[in-house]
Order: C-alpha cells, then sequence, then structure tokens
C-alpha cells in the first residue's frame, strides 16, 4: 500500500499499557529515540503489537510542530531533536525537512512560523509530535 503521508519511520515497540478503550505503545526509532503513540486497543490487537514488534511510526507532516529547543511544561511527550536540511516556502505555507538519527521528519507550518523561529539550514530543532497523532502500521 502507498500512502501520502511522508513520514514514516521504522521502529520496534518496547511497550504496550493497555487501557480500556485507548493504549499507549511505546516505540524506538532507528535513531534510538523512543517515543509514544496512542492508539485503539482494538488496533493493537489487529495488529498484534507487543515488544518485539516491528512497526512503521505514520505522521502526517501537519501533525508535527517545531520548536528551537525542547519544552517543558507541555503534555506532548514526543520530542525529537534534528536539523534543519531544508525549507520549501509558499505564500501562507512551509514544507520544513528535518533530519534525525535514522531519517528525516517533515513538518508543514506557517511561513510566519519559519521567520518567527529563524529557522533556516542548518537551524536546530525540536519536532513536538502529540501521542494521539502517531499511527502504526506492520508490513
Amino acid at each position: 500500500m502507498s500512502l501520502s503521508m511522508r513520514n514514516q519511520i521504522p521502529g520496534t515497540v518496547v511497550s504496550v499499557t493497555p487501557g480500556e478503550v485507548m493504549a499507549t505503545v511505546g516505540v524506538r526509532l532507528q535513531g534510538g529515540q523512543e517515543i509514544t503513540a496512542a492508539i485503539t486497543l482494538e488496533a493493537v490487537r489487529a495488529l498484534g503489537l507487543a515488544p518485539g514488534s516491528v512497526v512503521r511510526v505514520l505522521v502526517k507532516s501537519t501533525e508535527v510542530s517545531l520548536a528551537t529547543a525542547a519544552v517543558e511544561g507541555l503534555s506532548i511527550r514526543n520530542q525529537i531533536p534534528g536539523t534543519v536540511n531544508g525549507i520549501t516556502a509558499g505564500a501562507a505555507m512551509a514544507s520544513v525537512k528535518v533530519g534525525v538519527v535514522g531519517g528525516e521528519l517533515t513538518a508543514a507550518i506557517t511561513k510566519d512560523a519559519v521567520a518567527d523561529l529563524g529557522l533556516a539550514a542548518g537551524s536546530s530543532v525540536v519536532a513536538l509530535i502529540k501521542a494521539t497523532e502517531i499511527s502504526l502500521a506492520t508490513d
């Protein structure tokens, strides 16, 4: 299956914490970073997820926010450090490619945000992704 979602990062499940309807799934990315996905318990069962399962982490570029440093006092748990590889700006929006250990993420943010953050190729950034905005896929 081909997807329009550009952010597809390989990883391995390290933990599954089930709730009544939802579960949190800890995933270690190829670069060693750990992230958390919040998905339905039904999806955990359908995908057969357990520690050691190989998955692809899927995130729409519109769900990736950028900061110029790690952020404290925030409910967003997934904070992945990286470096801006390139920026393609349009009239209102920009596509920012962020190199992270083990791959690359794309963030779709406003052109104004790029300017306000002073982003340019080589800038250090932190990609912020809510656990509820991460999908998991198995092959």
